[in-house]
């Protein structure tokens, strides 16, 4: 029987790991823009839920999801190589998800590398849409892609 390690809300001493975790998996070949400074201000950010997943000791996942007026905002998202493809990354965006609607949100947004297919794959399978193409919108080089999935319409109800 294999357990799925915890999901916790991040705490001030998960910032350098996270960052760490961010820069190699998702800002890699870009200036770096989640170094640790802003990632604790996120985890303090009352608006804003820092999650994390630790097998032992280790940071195996985290995600960082900021709530708007309506919509919550998926800003990072990243799953350890090894731990890929075992059921992590799903449990940690449905925990994500389910945070989400609680504060109220209609919809999740996220960005994504344009050229990052097992990330578009990931979110596809787990019912986000892929909405428009951002060209430039993480260097000249490379465009992202704004996915979204509705929680619940306007009036309240599951899609």
């Amino acid at each position: 029987m294999t357990v799925d390690p915890p999901i916790h809300l991040a705490q001030p001493e998960d910032a350098d790991e996270i960052a760490a975790m961010s820069r190699e998996l998702i800002e890699h070949g870009l200036p770096w823009g989640w170094r640790p400074a802003r990632v604790l201000k996120a985890i303090r950010h009352p608006e804003t839920n820092v999650a994390v997943v630790r097998a032992e000791r280790e940071l195996v996942a985290f995600g960082i999801m900021e709530y708007l007026e309506s919509d919550a905002y998926l800003v990072l998202f990243a799953v350890a190589k090894a731990w890929q493809r075992k059921g992590v990354g799903s449990a940690l965006l449905r925990w994500l998800e389910a945070s989400a609607a609680v504060a109220g949100a209609q919809r999740i947004r996220l960005d994504t590398r344009r050229d990052n297919v097992a990330a578009r794959t990931f979110y596809n399978e787990l019912g986000y849409h892929e909405v428009v193409i951002q060209r430039g919108r993480y260097s000249e080089a490379v465009d992202g892609i704004r996915l979204e999935k509705w929680l619940r319409t306007a009036g309240g109800e599951s899609p």
